[in-house]
């Protein structure tokens, strides 16, 4: 009787064991080789992503380092004017970062409300057939080149919307047309994250409310979204790191003179604007004036940084499992 038992396959007496209430022998379980190979790439493709984005900050962080031991980091952060290429240079980068806050600005109070009623539409109101219908229309305003929205902006938007339509006095180039036509670029993304997060509220939490006397609006509205909200904040964050790393719509549309914006309608050099037009200019490489690309990037980088970082925070605090 022992030499069987002995003799038995592990699998057995795995199975005996669970059988008799004991714990499972898991000794002998082995991972196989299709299972290896998967964990392997995953791995790899993680190391990979880290690997790219270390590349990134060194390759923005070495030439800024340069240019920063040439030009303090409270005049550039503090500065006013902004002109790098001019006989006598200054570095001050807050009619960048002003017009930049401005297009963003504008482009989340286009986007947010749009895209938030789309979303509580498409998730809460439309059918199953007009949601496969409509979502995919919705989700290939994505898909437009930028290029193409800059010139949107340009020649339609800013003569035609603004002056004729609205009355708004605004010139060719102008801070008030770059941000709305981005609001209409990242609309999709706020639409479809936000979509996504309320479709994934349980269906009890909806039926409760129908029980309690609430109609549809008041459980969209007061039960629906605040369920979803982590969700949503993750989808309008989103849609803010597209909004200030956009470079095309506002290198076309919102001008290329750095000064203090104060009014929408002003003309303004963004810092995606800036970087763009610098890249292909004729500057030296490595001189001063050709390093200031990359300090602009590097601060760039810290806001994009720093607004993700808030969103994570917000994010995690606002989140329900369910």
């Amino acid at each position: 009787m022992s030499t069987v038992r002995a003799s038995a396959p592990a699998g057995l007496r795995a199975q005996r064991r669970s059988v008799q209430g004991g714990p499972p022998d898991l000794s002998s379980s082995r991972p196989r080789r299709g299972e290896q190979l998967v964990r392997l790439l995953l791995r790899l493709a993680a190391y990979l992503s880290i690997a790219i984005t270390l590349g990134i900050v060194i390759s923005l962080l070495l030439p800024a380092l340069e240019f920063f031991r040439e030009v303090s980091v409270v005049e550039f952060l503090t500065g006013t004017r902004w002109a790098p290429q001019f006989a006598d240079p200054t570095f001050g980068v807050l009619p960048l970062v002003t017009a930049t806050f401005w297009t963003t600005g504008i482009a989340l109070a286009v986007a947010v409300p749009f895209g938030l009623g789309a979303a509580i539409y498409l998730a809460e109101y439309a059918r199953d057939r007009v949601r496969r219908v409509l979502k995919p229309i919705l989700e290939i305003l994505a898909g437009i080149p930028t290029v193409v929205l800059g010139f949107f902006a340009l020649t339609w938007v800013a003569p035609v919307v603004l002056k004729e339509w609205f009355g708004i006095q605004v010139g060719t180039f102008s801070i008030l047309a770059a941000g709305l036509v981005m609001g209409v670029m990242i609309i999709p993304t706020v639409a479809s994250l936000s979509e996504d997060a309320m479709s994934a509220v349980p269906q009890a939490l909806r039926q409760g409310s129908a029980a309690l006397g609430a109609n549809r609006m008041q459980t969209s509205l007061r039960v629906v979204v605040p369920a979803a909200l982590s969700g949503i904040v993750a989808a309008i964050v989103l849609g803010i790191s597209r909004a200030i790393g956009e470079t095309m719509i506002v290198a076309i549309a919102a001008g290329a003179r750095p000064q203090m914006v104060t009014d929408p309608t002003m003309e303004g050099a963004t810092m995606t604007g800036f970087i763009a037009r610098m890249a292909l200019g004729d500057a030296r490489v490595g001189s001063l004036q050709y390093n200031t690309l990359f300090a602009v990037g590097l601060l760039l980088f810290v806001l994009t940084l720093v607004v993700n970082l808030i969103a994570i925070r917000l994010v995690r605090r606002f989140r329900q499992a369910y």
